[in-house]
């Protein structure tokens, strides 16, 4: 894995997206579900096209660490 910081731009548009755009919680909620839906579609009409849950199961992961960041649901007890 490879780990970057970010730019000063890039820290500053986020913060400016999430004040201004939408509440980091909506935004977790919105990942969770578009990740839901794109790994069940992918495994329904992919089974056999194993690159595509390869490149799924890395970019899921991703997603949900992001939302995992933006709102710590799956840590809640």
């Amino acid at each position: 894995m490879k780990t970057n910081t970010l730019s000063k731009e890039a820290e500053t548009r986020l913060i400016d997206f999430f004040n201004h755009i939408i509440d980091p919680e909506d935004m977790a909620k919105i990942l969770r579900q578009v990740n839901f839906i794109l790994a069940l579609a992918v495994m329904r009409q992919h089974e056999t096209l194993q690159i595509g849950v390869i490149n799924l199961e890395e970019n899921y992961y991703f997603l949900n660490e992001l939302a995992e960041i933006l709102n710590p649901y799956l840590s809640e007890e």
